[in-house]
This record gives C-alpha cells, sequence and structure tokens, in this order.
C-alpha cells in the first residue's frame, strides 16, 4: 500500500508542475497579441471578481499527495489532509501519513496560519504558510499514538491556489522547515 500512495503522490506533484507554470505563465507566440492576451485576462478577472460576491469568511477542506526529506536515505511519501477557515488570512489544521524505506512512519499534526498574497479577500493565488505542530515517528508494524518518539516541527510553505467554478481548488506547494528540510505536495479540494 505505501508504494501505491508514493507513487501516487509522485504522479500528481509531477502533473501540477508539469502543468502550472503552462496555466500561470503561458504566452502566446505572435507578438502583436501579447497587450491584447493581457488586456483580455484582466478583463476576464475583473469578471469573475464581479460574478463573485466577497465572502468575508471561506471554510475548505483537501486531500492531497506529500512528500518530505526527513533522512540522508530520501524523502518520505504518503497522504495528507488539511481544513481551513478564514479568507486572506486562513488558520486550520493539516496532518500527513507518510511512509520512508527505513520502515518509520511520520504523522504530521499541525497548526497553520495562511496569508494570500493578493490581499485580505483572497481565497486564490500565491500563499505563505506559517506552519508549527508535531511530527511522530513510528517503526512500520507498529503504530500507535502516543508514538515512542517525536519532536515539535516548524516550517514555512509557499504555494499557490488555483480556483475551478468557485470551488474546486488545486494546491501544489513546496515547504522546508525542521525536523525535515524540505517537503513538496499537491492538494484538491472543495470550498464551502
Amino acid at each position: 500500500m505505501p508504494k501505491f500512495v508514493s507513487a501516487l503522490a509522485c504522479a500528481l506533484m509531477f502533473l501540477t508542475f508539469l502543468l502550472a507554470p503552462a496555466a500561470v505563465f503561458g504566452q502566446q507566440e505572435d507578438g502583436g497579441g501579447e497587450q491584447a492576451a493581457v488586456d483580455q485576462a484582466d478583463q476576464a478577472d475583473q469578471a469573475d471578481q464581479a460574478e463573485t460576491p466577497a465572502r468575508a469568511n471561506d471554510f475548505w477542506f483537501g486531500i492531497g499527495g506529500e512528500g518530505a526529506w526527513y533522512s540522508a536515505s530520501g524523502f518520505a511519501f504518503g497522504g495528507s489532509f488539511a481544513i481551513g477557515y478564514g479568507s486572506g488570512i486562513s488558520i486550520g489544521l493539516k496532518g500527513a501519513l507518510l511512509f520512508n524505506k527505513e520502515s518509520i512512519n511520520i504523522l504530521e499534526l499541525n497548526l497553520l496560519l495562511r496569508f494570500y498574497v493578493l490581499g485580505k479577500s483572497s481565497y486564490k493565488g500565491p500563499f505563505f504558510d506559517l506552519i508549527t505542530g508535531v511530527s511522530l515517528f513510528n517503526r512500520k508494524g507498529s503504530f500507535h499514538v502516543p508514538s515512542a518518539s517525536g519532536m515539535l516541527n516548524a516550517g514555512l510553505s509557499f504555494g499557490w491556489r488555483f480556483v475551478f467554478l468557485n470551488r474546486l481548488y488545486l494546491e501544489p506547494s513546496i515547504r522546508g522547515g525542521y525536523p525535515y528540510l524540505l517537503g513538496a505536495g499537491v492538494s484538491a479540494g472543495i470550498r464551502l
């Protein structure tokens, strides 16, 4: 099962990081139509904001695939979930269950504080997360809480939320912190 979860997480991250730059930074090939395309995109954004009433608060829930570099042997891969509340600045909970080659399971339970770069009523686009919580370590086959060992963790994450149909979203993100060095993931969810 962990190999399936790892393969799924890798495939989701690969597809997201492959497709997202083309959607965000794609340009037209003809040199004269570039300004027209920018103007058209600005008009579409203004129409989208006019059709979508601003909400003071936003509840969201998502699941995804994660990878984090916890040891010298490589990344640990697994699944994650997140729930949060708020637009512009959100507060939430995030959890992940990761598996690595050294037969160690890692359970991350975190609080997150999210800041959207585009403003106080934003719920899409680039964001930063401040993350703090615990990482619990267990040998494979002996998973229990409280674990035999664990430690506090803290980190910073940067991601981009792509919203579809004003409800569904896709979020690729990267992170760094302690005790993991680097991490990456992609999640999909719904805004309520």
